[in-house]
């Protein structure tokens, strides 16, 4: 399936000069959704995995679905002020700002398989902060899953040596 068919260009968001990749498109359309969730989980159906970690807000939509075919836990990495209980935090950069992600102390056990779930891999900021999170709560990164990578951001570099799988590159 071509997913570029389903991801809508919107120029000028969320700022003049960025060309914004919208998965709302994509996620109208089941089969294309439901072929996203498929084409991960048979990437990771047999590599182990024993957690996945969405972050906020996007990778909730594709981390969910895949954490129950999986049958594993959903950890969340949310925007400061949005976890009930004891967190870490970690500060990044945007391709168009900074930010914070968080996460509670006691989603992770020391040496749990992460899978890091997200929509897009652009500048690498976003999921480097949970690269930091889940090996400062002691987890090991198995790979990071994005439906989207703009090839002509340093994401990639930012993210280390961890395995990196993708669905559509611009």
């Amino acid at each position: 399936m071509d997913l570029k068919q389903y991801i809508r260009d919107v120029p000028d968001f969320p700022k003049e000069g960025i060309i914004f990749k919208d998965i709302t498109t994509l996620l109208q359309n089941p089969e294309a959704f439901n072929y996203v969730i498929d084409r991960f989980y048979d990437e990771y159906k047999d590599k182990g995995i024993e957690g996945i970690v969405a972050m906020d807000a996007r990778g909730f939509i594709f981390g969910a679905p895949l954490a129950l075919r999986l049958s594993v836990p959903l950890i969340l990495g949310r925007k400061p002020g949005k976890l009930p209980a004891a967190c870490v935090t970690a500060e990044y950069q945007l391709e168009y700002g900074t930010d914070s992600l968080q996460m509670h102390t006691d989603s992770i056990s020391k040496g749990q398989k992460i899978l890091i779930v997200d929509d897009l891999l652009a500048t690498g900021g976003t999921t480097s902060a949970v690269v930091e999170l889940v090996e400062k709560l002691g987890g090991d990164i198995a790979g990071v899953a994005c439906v989207v990578e703009l090839t002509f951001l340093p994401g990639r570099e930012r993210i280390g040596d961890h395995p990196i799988f993708t669905l559509v590159q611009y």
